[in-house]
């Protein structure tokens, strides 16, 4: 039997008052079968309550304990507390009443170095700086309160974001993970309020998927509580369009469950204005094409998430967690169409109005089944898991364009056309993980990964027939497409620390198989790598305690998204329309990065990297002018969709400071200066293009009197050439899918401010109030030109102009509650129970 009982009280050595939440940790020397060697076990954990108590029962009474007793702002108590039974002589109830044991009060005194440091430490900066990645805590993102995982982006160092949420790190297109896993949801689909962190992984070792490219990885880290008892936030926002949204969180952990739910619900508008120029220069013409419109949209969607974690025993967890997301959005837009040509011996004028109006829906499920084993061996452990994303949508839009002479008189008849179309994606993946710290210095990490998805999807094109009141279909632009990509892998890392010097080496190899069919004109598209191995080398030299150099070297492939390949024709501008490419195929890159890590005092901190990537078959967007596919149209209009480009190469310099100007105000910037050239020569002949630009990005943080906080960031993007891979990283649904042209353009300036106030309230700050307006100053004007030559006499010139949503103003209420259950921290002797080693009174604790 287990007759021992420990209890006592925690104060204030100078006070003498109880100190409530104080940390009591029992533990005992014993020999760790599976190290083979003798090692300190918990036995026990618990905190105090509100009258400081404390009391640990049902323990082994022959071989003494550890104590430790810690608290916020107190020096540590660690003293050995045992029974000091007297065997023998004593009579029974003496041995009873010594295994019944009061420690008394036991006097905390103050740490005031402590104390300092743990308020630092609780004030958690915007940005944390890791070696291998920055870590930004959404928390702390003021003006994404109430927004989606887009508004989130826009705050962070190094990520740029358009107006169509397309999201780009150092001017290229990153992965996006949700908990270090690729997902179906686009990031408008992610609530801003559901994020912990994003973790900026700008050069993943061989442990990451290879896919992304060069570009790098955004993993959103989404809230799940551990604590015992439970706790959660409820949260509403209404915003200047007269949006409005809400949702909450719950945690609840008691035993060895515990279980974790959150759910959301966003209504959407938003509205724009967008013009384009063009000029087409032809043999003995000149064309001058002006459009500019007004585009709305509307909408709401929903999110929901749960799931829960179970402890069997100290060793284990298992998570199952489930995730529905659902959305509908209407659009509408009028665009106001000017054309004039110039002829050698007179001058054409005509006007025309196109107007859309379109629907979309979608909805998202997924699962994930995880498991994890930690063995006796602090820090070795193996993870599995299983990942299925099943995605689906649809749409319908009609569009109707007609023409009318100088005088207003109708030039053509009313041309109206509709297109519906859906689709869907199913998305699984399996993967395991298995880490062993060989010794304190050397570290083993290997994996396997299985990711397969199918896709399939279908669009019909109609146009109106006015003799027989009806929509006829148009075979010529009708598609269904559906492919299946397969990706089969392995990695293992070796690091290693010697002295100062830190090195890992990995290696990863994929096997890779894409199949796609156009199933009407059964077109096939196939491309497959059996064996591709990408390394990864990491050299980190600790220069002193403040200063570290890394230099970094992988190899990265970026397979084409559906997004690029759906041969679909968007129709919803007739003179510029778009497609996806199915033939495209998978681009290369090589990347390296020398980074420099300088830590000063107060938490101020630099990160200097010196980076150079070159990519070959870039899958950039291309504009290039054809006949009109729609039968009847005799016109040549713009087409854009995307290629392989020969190469593209990219090199430049990031700084990113964290630094703390005074107790009140804090400020982190990023600074990226690169030059980037691409190659299309195969593309058309002396298509190369190259520019220097630079990127940056300030965002400052001030605490103010009364529990009161601002955050004011601003951002610029000089001239630049348009980053490729757009159309797939972001939430623009109805705006269009990216800036135009890529190889054979560049995007304009583009500046801007944001600003964000914030009220805490309640006890222990558990109501806030935040007060937000983006582009404050409606600076925000994303504008593209692009130059498609055909010939030396035969060339045209576009111009693009866009805005959205500036100056929305937006309220956020967010309340936390929460009830921790001292009891809920008493642990189980799991450890002995699983060895069987407890017998009687001489048994030992965990």
């Amino acid at each position: 039997m287990n007759l021992g009982h420990f209890y006592g009280k925690v104060v204030d050595a100078v006070t003498g008052k109880p100190i409530e939440s104080a940390s009591i940790q029992l533990s005992q020397n014993k020999m760790d079968t599976a190290l083979k060697k003798r090692r300190d076990f918990v036995v026990a954990i618990m905190l105090t309550d509100k009258k400081g108590d404390f009391s640990i029962d049902k323990l082994p009474v022959i071989t003494p304990y550890q104590l430790l007793i810690t608290a916020v702002g107190y020096k540590t108590y660690n003293e050995k507390v045992a029974f000091n039974l007297k065997m023998g002589g004593g009579d029974m109830s003496q041995m009873l009443n010594a295994v019944d044991k009061d420690l008394g009060n036991i006097k905390m005194p103050h740490d005031d170095q402590q104390l300092q440091a743990v308020v630092v430490a609780a004030d958690k900066s915007l940005v944390q700086m890791n070696i291998d990645r920055k870590v930004f805590n959404v928390d702390k993102s003021l003006t994404s309160v109430g927004g989606s995982a887009i508004d989130v982006m826009k705050n962070i160092p190094s990520v740029n974001v358009d107006i169509d949420g397309n999201v780009t790190l150092r001017n290229s297109t990153p992965q996006i993970f949700i908990d270090g896993r690729p997902t179906t949801l686009t990031l408008d689909q992610i609530p801003a309020d559901e994020i912990e962190s994003v973790e900026i992984i700008t050069n993943p070792s061989a442990k990451f998927d290879a896919s992304g490219g060069g570009s790098g990885i955004l993993n959103i880290v989404l809230k799940k509580n551990r604590k015992a008892g439970y706790n959660g936030n409820v949260r509403a926002n209404l915003d200047s369009r007269l949006r409005y949204g809400g949702g909450g969180d719950i945690n609840i952990k008691q035993g060895k469950i515990n279980f974790f739910a959150n759910a959301m619900y966003n209504q959407r508008k938003s509205l724009g204005t967008q013009s384009v120029s063009r000029v087409d220069h032809l043999p003995n013409v000149t064309a001058n094409l002006f459009q500019n419109g007004k585009p709305e949209n509307n909408g709401h969607f929903a999110f929901g998430r749960a799931g829960f974690d179970y402890f069997p025993d100290i060793r284990n967890t298992f998570t199952l967690s489930g995730v529905i997301v659902g959305g509908s959005f209407s659009s509408e837009g009028l665009l106001n169409i000017t054309r004039d040509s110039t002829f050698p011996a007179y001058v054409t004028h005509e006007t025309g109005i196109s107007n859309t109006n379109g629907n979309f829906t979608f909805h998202n499920y997924g699962g994930v089944f995880s498991y994890k084993h930690n063995f006796a061996k602090p820090n070795k452990d193996i993870t599995a898991d299983v990942n299925y994303n099943y995605h689906t949508n649809t749409n319908n839009s009609v569009f109707s364009t007609q023409y009318f002479d100088g005088n207003g008189n109708p030039k053509t008849p009313l041309y109206q056309q509709q297109t519906t179309g859906g689709g869907n994606t199913k998305f699984f993946t399996a993967q395991t993980d298995y880490t062993d710290p060989i010794t304190d210095n050397m570290k083993l990490e290997a994996g396997l990964r299985a990711a397969v998805r199918n896709y399939s999807s279908y669009n019909n094109n109609y146009f109106y027939n006015t003799a027989l009141n009806k929509y006829e279909s148009i075979p010529g632009l009708n598609s269904k497409y559906q492919f299946t990509d397969q990706v089969y892998a392995a990695y293992t890392t070796f690091s290693q620390k010697i002295n100062g010097f830190t090195y890992q080496v990995g290696g990863r190899i994929e096997s890779s198989k894409y199949s796609g069919k156009l199933i009407d004109s059964n077109q096939v598209f196939k491309n497959a790598y059996p064996f591709s191995f990408f390394p990864s080398v990491f050299l980190t030299q600790k220069i002193n305690d403040k200063q570290d150099i890394q230099l970094n070297y992988s190899r990265k492939i970026n397979r084409p998204n559906f997004f690029q390949l759906i041969p679909y024709y968007d129709f919803s501008d007739s003179l510029n329309i778009s497609r996806g490419n199915p033939g495209l195929i998978p681009e290369f890159t090589n990347l390296f990065e020398l980074n420099y890590d300088l830590n000063l005092k107060n938490g101020n901190n630099i990160i200097a990297t010196l980076y150079y990537r070159h990519t070959n078959n870039l899958i950039t967007r291309y504009q290039y002018r054809d006949r009109n596919p729609n039968p009847g149209k005799l016109d040549s209009i713009f087409i854009s969709s995307y290629a392989n480009a020969s190469s593209s190469s990219a090199y430049g310099l990031e700084i990113t400071s964290t630094n703390k100007i005074a107790d009140w105000w804090s400020l982190t910037s990023n600074v990226n200066v690169y030059n980037s050239q691409i190659n299309g020569n195969n593309l058309e002949s002396d298509l190369n293009n190259q520019k220097v630009s630079w990127f940056g990005k300030i965002n400052n943080q001030f605490k103010l009197p009364k529990n009161y906080s601002i955050q004011f960031t601003g951002d610029y993007t000089s001239k630049t050439i348009t980053p490729p891979n757009r159309g797939g990283g972001g939430g623009g649904m109805f705006f269009g899918g990216g800036n135009l042209a890529t190889a054979n353009g560049y995007t304009d300036p583009v500046y801007g401010f944001d600003i964000a106030l914030k009220k805490d309230f309640l006890k222990d700050k558990a109501a806030s109030l935040t007060l937000s307006m983006n582009d404050i100053f409606r600076t925000r004007v994303y504008s593209t030109h692009a130059i498609s030559n055909f010939s030396k006499t035969v060339y045209s010139v576009q111009d693009n102009e866009r805005r959205r949503d500036p100056q929305m103003v937006r309220l956020s209420f967010n309340w936390r509650f929460g009830k921790f259950d001292v009891s809920l921290f008493k642990r189980k002797n799991l450890k002995a129970d699983q060895e069987g080693l407890q017998n009687g009174m001489q048994g030992v604790g965990q």
